[in-house]
């Protein structure tokens, strides 16, 4: 049996958001467009070299998020499944470290 991951290290978050039976919460978007965004003011070296279309459609996902952060009144329905979508395409192809 694997060992289970550590509560709230950037794994355990991860697999949070990629469970579609795990309601979102306001702090897991949180924290994800907060990982993201030191991702990318500390210049991860995953970012550097990717072409600027990739790195447009994740700053799109990324606002879109951030919008529907905003406006979300629920944790389920069509806004969180969008929500749930855009932060998985936002954190897709970013390594991930142990926090």
């Amino acid at each position: 049996m694997a060992p289970l991951p550590e509560p709230f290290s950037v794994q355990y978050r991860m697999d949070r958001i990629n469970n579609p039976d795990y309601p979102l919460s306001r702090e897991d978007v949180i924290w994800t467009l907060e990982y993201v965004k030191k991702k990318m003011a500390d210049e991860a070296p995953d970012l550097l070299g990717l072409p600027q279309p990739f790195l447009l459609r994740k700053f799109q996902c990324f606002a879109e998020a951030s919008l529907l952060l905003l406006k979300q009144r629920s944790g389920c329905g069509p806004e969180a499944d969008r929500l749930r979508h855009c932060l998985q395409e936002v954190m897709s192809g970013l390594t991930i470290e142990s926090n």
